[in-house]
């Protein structure tokens, strides 16, 4: 899987606003770029990193390029695109990356569901011998020395999520949090208690409930640097024991 090509590097000067990037381009000129992440971005704004920003054609758009990667660390890079992830991991089911999620015939997007009158982000069906998997996608760029942490800020959307993956569950459905690592410097992913301890707490509840944790780290880039492909290729553990 892909980024539009051809990628091209700048260096961040500040993200402001929330959807909005001043980046300083190669040949010296100054672009704002769309900033496609709602969230707190903690550790993937630093002043004057490096960054990859995708381009568009399209007359309509107000801005032209959008903030795709970020160099949070010497050789160390995150896809900040939220926007991303529910790609990144219908597409690795799809061609069977994951194991642990193969063998259904059909995968469908944002299908509403729950007490709480929720979307799953996919939802798996038509297997030969086991439930329909309902998969809950989030993105994990937080990292602190090779840690993965999610969430990177308070999220009551995110412990709705863990309720209703837990009534599925408990229904006899596959209920699945899947954790899409963009990041190539996490080599697990942890409950951030630190940040949201309400989060951590409910999502051991919920694993204990039977809720199935995976987390597959994407590969970002290559021996010279990003080039664009933002395939999950591997599995990385979740560890929820403090």
């Amino acid at each position: 899987m892909k980024l539009p090509a051809p990628l091209i590097e700048g260096r961040l000067i500040r993200r402001y606003k929330r959807f909005l990037a001043d980046v300083l381009l190669p040949d010296g000129s100054e672009v704002t770029a769309h900033c496609p992440n709602t969230g707190s971005m903690l550790g993937c704004q630093p002043t004057d990193a490096r960054v990859w920003l995708s381009a568009s054609d399209n007359p309509k758009r107000k801005l032209k390029y959008t903030w795709e990667l970020v160099e949070t660390a010497p050789e160390e890079v995150a896809c900040i695109n939220t926007s991303r992830p529910n790609n990144q991991a219908r597409n690795a089911i799809e061609k069977g990356v994951v194991s642990e999620l193969a063998g259904y015939g059909a995968c469908r997007a944002e299908v509403r569901y729950g007490a709480e009158k929720s979307r799953i982000d996919l939802h798996l069906s038509g297997h030969s011998s086991l439930a329909d998997a309902w998969v809950e996608v989030k993105n994990v760029t937080l990292s602190e020395d090779g840690r993965g942490y999610f969430p990177d800020a308070v999220t009551t959307r995110g412990q709705k999520h863990l309720r209703e993956l837990m009534a599925q569950a408990r229904a006899g459905e596959r209920a699945v949090l899947f954790f899409v690592v963009n990041h190539t410097g996490i080599t697990s992913v942890r409950p951030a208690d630190h940040i949201d301890p309400a989060y951590g707490k409910l999502l051991r509840e919920s694993a204990a409930a039977g809720v199935e944790l995976l987390a597959y780290r994407a590969a970002l880039a290559g021996p010279e640097g990003p080039d664009g492909d933002i395939s999950l290729v591997e599995a990385v553990p979740v560890i929820l024991e403090p």
